[in-house]
């Protein structure tokens, strides 16, 4: 007899582990322990959809004639840690091996591989997780071809791999990425699609009020929780996904709109990297949508886009560059993390939106992530370990893998540029731009210097002054310290001393 162990991002019914396994003799583990809900201060929901996923997956297992030992969150039992939780099952059962598919994190996948098996006196056999288009050692195989590696070349050789919007070895379309069709403003129209609404079971309920009273001083709301927590509610998300937003994602997805949270985006990423969904039926159903004239290809190149091309690379990158890639901080950045990210509770329209469409929802579409919370912690100097916590605290889809390069690389520039060409910094005219914050601000976007101006505007100015020797030699950086080289001395004095002193009183802002 063998045990299999099924961890909450791995709640799926091909998983490797199951293709090892007799489900008439062996035994499937799956706990719910301290340790993982709460090694960052997770947001309420993401603990909630992902024990409340799990306990819908080991029901349907169980259905299946799979032999199931599930633990159950108990803050008061000693079993605080998987390995806890593993030990007392091989007390009990006497195992002769356990199969496990990889970690998403690396932090657990080193203890697995470095402990587990002396500490269990058994054999543990981590098989990997073929649940993605690309395998770790395929993206290793693919970066020896490069000095830099970059998304869009990585994505061209997925998209020849896979025949995705492929015809004759050529892209549909002529072209490989819309991207530059997918930047529209919304003004109102075509009109917004309202999310689903699940219809919530006793287990979701139990898992709820659970989370609600063992996590008091985590952050977030639980009272507007969402989620699907089946894989047939992720596939109906899908399919209104697919039906009423696509044909919109494209034009709107880098939009954001004052009050509303979610738009045309599609709310399918935390069901992705939990497992309810696989990226593979994701992407053939956008596909499908263009060939059938459903949804226009900028929408459908840009939605396969997240998921072929920049989902997998970082988790290629990650898997790569990890552990020592977490420590970067190129930047040597240090600044505390503000509180209101934890509240929001700020003066800044932008942050507030953003931060309460967090806080409330445990969910932010890219923009606000990226432009919005990213791109104040980037000017402000936050330490990239801080701000990374955050994110991987706060998000219900936030898992390591895919949490720290976006975070690290993508927003804080902290590995010098081993994941993007140039730093994702905006003044507040790119937010003023792309959304209506700006009209329900304390502050005056049109201004750098006075007291109500933007902080956003002195601190971009602030940001390419002080850090100059990194960039000024980037080929995509030219425009913008030609306008630097023009700007007179003395305005830039007033920029530094404004920025200076909004960084002074960061906490108030």
């Amino acid at each position: 007899m063998r045990f299999g162990l099924i961890l909450g991002d791995q709640l799926s019914h091909n998983l490797a582990t199951l293709k090892y396994l007799d489900r008439t003799q062996d035994i499937l583990l799956m706990a719910e322990v301290l340790e993982e809900a709460s090694y960052v201060p997770h947001h309420l929901q993401k603990i909630a959809l992902i024990f409340s996923a799990m306990r819908h997956f080991a029901k349907k297992l169980k259905a299946q004639g799979w032999k199931i030992r599930y633990h159950t969150f108990n803050r008061k039992n000693n079993i605080a840690t998987l390995l806890d939780f593993v030990q007392r099952q091989q007390q009990q059962y006497s195992a002769e091996a356990l199969f496990i598919t990889q970690s998403g994190e690396y932090r657990l996948q080193h203890q697995i591989e470095q402990h587990w098996s002396n500490t269990l006196g058994m054999p543990v056999y981590c098989v990997p997780d073929d649940r993605f288009f690309c395998s770790p050692q395929q993206f290793r195989n693919w970066s020896m071809k490069y000095k830099n590696l970059r998304m869009e070349y990585f994505y061209r050789e997925m998209r020849k791999q896979t025949g995705y919007l492929m015809q004759d070895g050529q892209p549909i379309g002529g072209k490989w990425n819309y991207d530059r069709e997918n930047r529209k403003r919304w003004s109102g129209n075509p009109p917004l699609i309202d999310p689903l609404e699940f219809e919530r079971d006793q287990i979701d309920r139990d898992v709820l009020d659970l989370v609600k009273n063992e996590f008091p001083s985590h952050p977030g709301q639980i009272e507007s929780f969402r989620w699907a927590t089946t894989r047939e509610d992720a596939l109906r998300n899908l399919q209104h996904f697919i039906k009423h937003a696509l044909p919109h994602f494209g034009d709107h997805q880098d939009a954001m709109v004052y009050g509303q949270d979610y738009l045309f985006h599609s709310l399918l990423s935390p069901s992705l990297n939990c497992g309810l969904l696989l990226p593979s039926e994701v992407c053939d159903a956008a596909e499908k949508a263009y060939f059938q004239g459903h949804a226009p290809l900028n929408a459908v190149e840009g939605f396969i886009r997240q998921i072929l091309g920049w989902r997998e690379f970082v988790r290629g990158l990650y898997w790569l560059k990890m552990p020592e890639y977490a420590q970067q901080n190129h930047l040597q950045y240090s600044r505390a993390l503000p509180s209101y990210y934890w509240t929001g509770k700020t003066q800044m329209a932008c942050m507030a939106e953003s931060l309460r469409n967090t806080l409330q929802h445990a969910y932010a579409h890219h923009i606000q992530r990226l432009m919005v919370t990213g791109n104040f912690a980037l000017l402000s100097g936050i330490d990239p370990e801080e701000i990374c916590q955050w994110y991987l605290a706060v998000y219900a889809d936030a898992y390591e893998w895919v949490e720290l390069p976006n975070t690290l690389g993508m927003v804080m520039y902290a590995d010098a540029g081993i994941l993007a060409s140039k730093p994702y910094a905006a003044s507040g005219n790119y937010i003023h731009k792309m959304s209506n914050y700006c009209e329900h601000c304390h502050y005056n976007v049109k201004t750098k210097t006075e007291e109500d101006s933007c902080p956003f505007n002195s601190l971009y100015w602030y940001f390419m002054i002080k850090n100059s020797a990194h960039f000024r030699a980037n080929p995509r950086m030219n425009i913008v310290y030609q306008r630097l080289d023009q700007m007179p001395e003395d305005e830039k004095h007033k920029i530094l001393n404004h920025a200076d002193s909004l960084l002074s009183r960061i906490e108030n802002l």
